[in-house]
């Protein structure tokens, strides 16, 4: 399956989850905007932690893969 596929399937299905949920939603609708701002801050929030701790890690291994291994010379030999 086409990557592109998958996501474009998985947004229409988000999309449609919440135009649901929305449609249904026993609140008032000023409330349900509000409920939905704060969960939509709340995964921007995690993702931006996510996506530093990813960062860092990948900072490590880096910075650990470069202590490791030894200098190679201009033609590609060990030093």
């Amino acid at each position: 399956m086409n990557n592109g596929k998958l996501i474009v399937g998985i947004l229409a299905g988000v999309a449609a989850g919440a135009l649901l949920g929305v449609l249904f939603a026993p609140d008032k609708g000023s409330e349900t905007r509000k409920k939905i701002m704060q969960k939509g801050k709340q995964y921007m929030d995690d993702l931006k932690e996510n996506m530093g701790d990813m960062a860092s890690n990948f900072e490590s291994t880096y910075a650990h893969s470069n202590e490791r291994e030894p200098a190679m010379s201009s033609n590609g030999s060990m030093s």
